[in-house]
């Protein structure tokens, strides 16, 4: 097995050297599902007080990122946006989840003067921005990102189970699995789901057809042009 580094604070603490404070990382949790929200977080560490065993959300159990969710929330600063499934229909998934991410860093109690976020496009937000490719992976301030918005979501999405029973959000969190799946076929759609995304479009062609808004057929033979092909 090879061993992967954990993300460091060496792209913060090179900025500290430099003045520039405060310093926040940025992450997404739910771009992929079929339900529920997009959830940003920004995280400011206090580099005094770090917690140990801050990693990609991906790389932890359920059970240590609950913990070091515990943890970050006692010893840095930190916000959440949400970015609902209307907004993902109106938007598309990339705009609602940088609106998201945006909102999350305008929301911290102090506006950082740099940011760094996961991924490949920057945010639009009054302060520097470096977008990090797998920085949730390399940037400590990004991974705790990604675990306040992993745990928030994921609470989300179990709360979410409650009002809408049969669906199994409390164990696939919205993310296209066959349980999930299953029930969208024999279920249809419930308004969490996320309307323009193929699985959920099937179910709404079973079971709400009159949503499907279905575009004219340019080729297809009409009446008047069969009506004058006829006189010709």
């Amino acid at each position: 097995m090879i061993a992967v580094a954990p993300p460091s604070f060496r792209r913060e603490r090179a900025l500290i050297k430099r003045g520039i404070w405060p310093v926040a990382g940025c992450d997404e949790a739910g771009r992929g599902p079929l339900a529920g929200p997009v959830v940003a977080a920004a995280v400011v560490l206090d580099p005094k007080r770090i917690p140990k065993g801050i990693d990609d959300s991906k790389r932890l159990s359920a059970e240590r990122r609950e913990e070091l969710f515990e943890k970050i929330c006692k010893t840095a600063s930190f916000a959440v946006a949400f970015a609902s499934p209307a907004r993902i229909d109106r938007d598309n998934i990339l705009r609602a989840s940088l609106w998201a991410l945006a909102r999350a860093v305008h929301a911290l109690p102090e506006m950082p003067r740099h940011v760094f976020v996961d991924g490949r496009d920057k945010l639009d937000t009054a302060c520097d921005c470096d977008a990090v490719i797998g920085g949730d992976g390399l940037v400590v301030s990004i991974a705790a990102a990604s675990i306040i918005a992993k745990v928030t979501r994921d609470r989300l999405m179990c709360a979410l189970a409650q009002d809408c029973p049969g669906y199994g959000f409390e164990s696939h969190k919205g993310y296209s699995v066959p349980e999930h799946l299953e029930a969208l076929d024999r279920l249809g759609p419930s308004v969490h789901h996320r309307s323009f995304f193929a699985p959920v479009v099937a179910a709404r062609e079973k079971h709400q057809p009159w949503t499907i808004k279905r575009e004219p057929d340019l080729f297809a033979e009409t009446e008047t042009v069969a009506e004058i092909s006829a006189v010709i």
